[in-house]
């Protein structure tokens, strides 16, 4: 696995597929075996990964426990990022949810003391809670990194005005997006304000939960199904996407999933692959050795495009490009 430098704003070798642990545990009900996440984790680092996405609400702190077990003997091998504010417990009163300062220091107490640590090295909100000022978010941020209990802040899941808001008063590192050929919504702000402010770009669901691998097509269950409302339905722009996946993959001998990663590791970010078996971590390493043509990528960009919208389909027929 290659490892390349985490955005413009730092000299951190980071390994260019992150290994997300949302499914370490299952205090949630639904999660890898317990007993198989150390081989996971092994055959994670055996590859060269050095990059771990973590959350206190992850199994409700299990998977931070699980990871701080596991790594306490290499710590400083390790790059491990987590986030706060919906709370590693199943239902937060009010003053322990959102962004605020006491969730904020709370938080990254409780996830020190589970991850075995003294200090994160890449600390972030999970959500825009909406209602937290973004002068409390970034203050609150500085001071940890004052402190010494984090090494870089990030923000996920924010709105892009929000984001360049707080990296124009604080030194933020990294942001945390979904994205994939099937949700490529953040090309209208999100990856270019990243770009700007040189931003290391974490790309969550890039398989966009199991449905770029095709297997819901074969009728197999997986987080889009399993809920007992949740019914698979393969629209148009699903579908087209769908068709060039298999049909790239079959030039290539390779799987669908496989491409669709392939795809994601094109763009300047680091694509987090999760895992509930070892298997399924096997299948995704497997990515960093596909090579795709210009071609081929440029199929897939046509298949996935978006509209941008307003004001950037207006100003493509005015501004000037050299």
């Amino acid at each position: 696995m290659k490892i390349k430098l985490f955005g413009k704003q730092t000299g951190l070798p980071a390994s260019q597929l992150i290994l997300g642990a949302a499914s370490f545990g299952s205090r949630r009900g639904y999660g890898a075996v317990v007993d198989d996440i150390p081989q996971i984790l092994s055959a994670y680092v055996d590859s060269g990964g050095n990059f771990i996405d973590l959350a206190d609400q992850y199994q409700l702190g299990e998977a931070e426990e699980i990871v701080g077990k596991y790594v306490a003997a290499m710590r400083n091998d390790f790059i491990i990022c987590t986030k706060y504010t919906r709370s590693s417990e199943t239902n937060p009163s009010p003053a322990n949810f959102g962004n605020h300062r006491k969730t904020m220091r709370q938080s990254v107490e409780a996830s020190l003391k589970r991850l075995k640590t003294d200090y994160i090295d890449i600390f972030m909100p999970h959500f825009d809670d909406g209602i937290t000022p973004i002068e409390e978010v970034a203050r609150g941020l500085e001071d940890l990194l004052q402190a010494g209990k984090i090494l870089y802040t990030g923000l996920a899941n924010f709105p892009a005005w929000k984001a360049a808001a707080i990296a124009k008063t604080i030194p933020l590192t990294a942001l945390q997006i979904e994205y994939s050929l099937a949700q490529r919504t953040a090309d209208r702000e999100l990856m270019d304000m990243a770009s700007y402010f040189g931003l290391g770009t974490m790309l969550y669901s890039p398989l966009a939960g199991g449905l770029l691998t095709g297997k819901y097509r074969r009728g197999a269950s997986g987080r889009l199904t399993l809920s007992a409302s949740a019914t698979y339905h393969e629209d148009e722009a699903t579908k087209t996407i769908l068709d060039e996946l298999e049909t790239i993959a079959k030039e290539i001998t390779v799987t669908p999933g496989q491409v669709a990663l392939a795809w994601a590791l094109t763009r300047d970010a680091f694509p987090i692959i999760g895992a509930r078996t070892l298997n399924q971590l096997q299948e995704s390493l497997k990515t960093v050795d596909i090579q795709l043509s210009a071609e081929q990528v440029s199929r897939l960009d046509i298949v996935s495009n978006i509209q941008l919208g307003y004001p950037h389909e207006i100003l493509k027929t005015v501004q000037r490009h050299y």
